[in-house]
């Protein structure tokens, strides 16, 4: 019996500074019920879900940030809502948030994190981003900053596959989408299905791209990691413009041939849904990229030597 699972992509539209996390949940819960009223059982919430994307400021009251942006429970009361909406209607999700914690040994921890939750309203696994971009210092003269690596660490739960309604599912967030390493790992511990929930400026900060080239390479690199990894993959967006700065859509559902099968067309909140067939991953996992017959991993040892010289 064929394995089908129809899945949405609930993109966001821009969440402002002024906007409270029972503002986003109200909206979150929208787009379950969208998602829900055309057959979706999984739903793939983006990248910092319930704020506006604090990263591109500079701040430096910690007890502030921490109180406006970061989540030291999940769910908390304010964010409750979306699970009992998911319980109710037996629909799962996976969803972005700044998570805050305390480690064994009492210090503060900062991540930012992915969660996959059940269709029972309970968490089945989590994900802590692995690819912080941006920088840790003040650019007095950028247009914006790119903040994630002052305000997380890197993610220090590794790159994990679980069996998830039917499927063998895998996290990523965001810039983890340009390391192919990430995809690769997750293909060789069997992902059929990943998602990835992202928050990406138009601009670029670093070097003059024009928007068109940042779409085209959102777009390649979803195809490519999707099919070389023989996987379905969800990339969903918050987008629009937050507080000024303007971040794109794009939100697309991938097959594991390489197609896109769904896109948004807005920089609103929108739903794209697609019939997914899990098995087509596992087909081709036991053909055209059958791992065990045909990689060579006797010569791809430069990949992990972290200060191999990668001169011409």
């Amino acid at each position: 019996m064929t394995r089908k699972l129809k899945i949405a992509a609930a993109q966001l539209g821009p969440i402002q500074r002024s906007d409270t996390r029972s503002d986003a949940t109200r909206r979150l819960v929208e787009l379950l019920r969208e998602a829900h009223a055309v057959g979706a059982r999984f739903v793939v919430f983006p990248e910092l879900a319930f704020t506006t994307f604090f990263p591109r400021w500079w701040l430096d009251a910690q007890d502030e940030v921490d109180r406006l942006y970061f989540e030291e429970a999940m769910p908390s009361a304010e964010t409750m809502p979306l699970f009992d909406e998911a319980r109710r209607l037996s629909v799962g999700f996976s969803i972005g948030y700044a998570e805050k914690v305390v480690d064994a040994n009492g210090e503060i921890r900062r991540f930012n994190t992915s969660i996959l939750v059940s269709p029972d309203g309970r968490i089945a696994g989590k994900y802590r981003k692995i690819h912080l971009p941006g920088h840790a210092e003040y650019k007095p003269d950028a247009p914006f900053q790119h903040l994630e690596k002052k305000y997380f660490e890197v993610g220090d739960l590794g790159f994990r596959v679980w069996q998830y309604m039917n499927a063998a599912v895998g996290m990523l967030i965001c810039n983890d989408r340009r390391w192919p390493e990430a995809f690769r790992v997750l293909a060789l511990k069997g992902a059929e299905l990943v998602t990835l929930g992202y928050n990406t400026p138009a601009e670029n900060l670093h070097y003059a791209e024009p928007e068109p080239l940042r779409v085209h390479h959102h777009l390649i690199m979803a195809q490519a990691m999707a099919y070389q990894n023989a996987t379905w993959l969800v990339e969903t967006a918050k987008c629009g413009r937050e507080d000024g700065f303007r971040m794109f859509g794009h939100s697309l559902i991938v097959a594991p041939t390489g197609e896109i099968v769904a896109k948004t067309l807005t920089e609103e909140d929108e739903v794209a849904s697609f019939d997914c067939d899990l098995d087509m991953a596992a087909n081709l996992k036991r053909t055209m990229f059958d791992f065990a017959r045909h990689r060579r991993p006797e010569h791809y040892g430069l990949l992990v030597q972290p200060s191999a010289n990668t001169s011409p």
